[in-house]
């Protein structure tokens, strides 16, 4: 029997890398600390959820996922409402570009549960441990056992240690904002619509969520100026909530009516971050290997994608290459280098472009919009790319 290929971290992104090699008939072990989830309550709604494009939606529904999910937990997005910081406006439907949906928003362990039952099911081998370090021929792991692998796969988010211990060249540029997440109560039904605004103080989403007993519901995503974050986390949670629901109110009132703030409030800071991705015996995929700005909220999209590839990449090689060579890893990287660094030139000029408050700037980039919303094939060209 060949050594197996080992996947370090067990997220979503390194979940899906070890379901997906297992279901390709790939040895495979993964090796992360088995920590808890929360159980499932009804009307109860992790704090981070996800915005699945429908490249990431076919991709789970091949590995068997998608119709292992709670389908009443999951929100098709089926259009989107994008306001500008002066008159700019944008609206996106997916029937514009022949789609049923835009995107669907869904809670991280919602997907995390399943994807565990996934791999439970196809009997991955789940080594309840850390990396330590690499090893002659394969890892050390924290509690001192070694593997012999033929490749490393580092899926442990932005700290990989693996990348660290590979010296894989990395680069982090933190943006000087916070992303503020929380539920919200509003009184109007958001019919399937994703809204967001680039306002003054930042870049502020809406994402739908299924309703609840007591109200309609939405998902805040707010990029938020790190020193207003810690104001306002520095407040007490009747004060926090109060704050926001006030805020969101003069952005949101005129369509989602009342808001009030329904879970607890959490703020994490923004980086945008890249890295080489391959090394000999070594590659990374998801946050280990690159980190946007979540204006589009693409960042799970990017790491299911480097799964995906990577899955191509190995299954298609030479059989007398091993998965480690670096003529196969680099295969994979040519591949990912185009949309990772499309995806982090459009978000991180948004970021930009949207942070100058120049009176011409304004008036520039909301005429941009306006002119968008004019022009059905450039809506169109973005539905499509972002389907992708």
């Amino acid at each position: 029997m060949s050594d197996p290929i080992v996947v370090c971290g067990a997220g979503i992104v390194g979940l899906s890398a070890a379901l997906g090699l297992s279901r390709a008939g790939l040895d495979t072990v993964l090796v992360a600390p088995k920590q808890p989830l929360p159980s499932k309550a009804p009307g109860v709604y992790c704090p981070r959820v996800y915005a699945l494009s429908p490249a990431s939606q076919r991709f789970l529904a091949e590995q068997g996922v998608w119709d292992m999910l709670d389908q009443q937990r999951i929100t098709p997005v089926e259009s989107m409402q994008i306001y500008g910081d002066a008159s700019g406006q944008v609206s996106l439907n997916a029937w514009q570009a022949a789609h049923q949906e835009l995107a669907w928003i869904i809670e991280s362990d919602e997907l995390e549960r399943v994807l565990r039952q996934a791999v439970q099911l196809f009997r991955v081998t789940w080594l309840d441990d850390r990396f330590d370090n690499f090893a002659q021929r394969g890892v050390s792991l924290a509690s001192g056992k070694s593997i012999s692998a033929p490749l490393v796969i580092g899926a442990e988010g932005g700290q990989s240690v693996v990348r660290q211990a590979a010296g894989i060249a990395h680069h982090s540029k933190p943006y000087g904002y916070a992303g503020v997440v929380t539920h919200l109560r509003v009184d109007r039904p958001h019919q399937g619509t994703a809204f967001q605004w680039f306002a003054s103080d930042g870049i502020i989403a809406f994402l739908p969520m299924p309703d609840t007993s007591d109200a309609h519901q939405v998902s805040l995503v707010w990029s938020m100026p790190q020193d207003q974050a810690d104001t306002l986390m520095a407040l007490d949670a009747a004060a926090r909530a109060e704050w926001l629901a006030l805020r969101l109110k003069v952005l949101a009132g005129h369509d989602l009516g009342t808001i009030s703030v329904r879970s607890a409030v959490y703020a994490f800071p923004l980086f945008c971050e890249y890295s080489d991705m391959v090394a000999p015996g070594v590659v990374l995929v998801g946050d280990a290997a690159h980190r946007v700005h979540p204006l589009a909220g693409q960042g799970l999209n990017l790491g299911l994608g480097d799964v995906q590839e990577l899955l191509h990449v190995l299954v298609s090689k030479e059989s007398y290459r091993s998965p480690g060579d670096m003529r196969v890893l680099s295969r994979y990287r040519r591949a990912r280098a185009e949309p990772v660094l499309a995806m982090r030139t459009v978000t991180d000029g948004l970021h930009r472009l949207f942070a100058v408050q120049a009176p011409p700037v304004v008036m520039v980039r909301n005429l941009g919009m306006q002119l968008v919303d004019r022009l059905p094939w450039v809506k169109r060209r973005l539905i499509q790319g972002a389907s992708r």
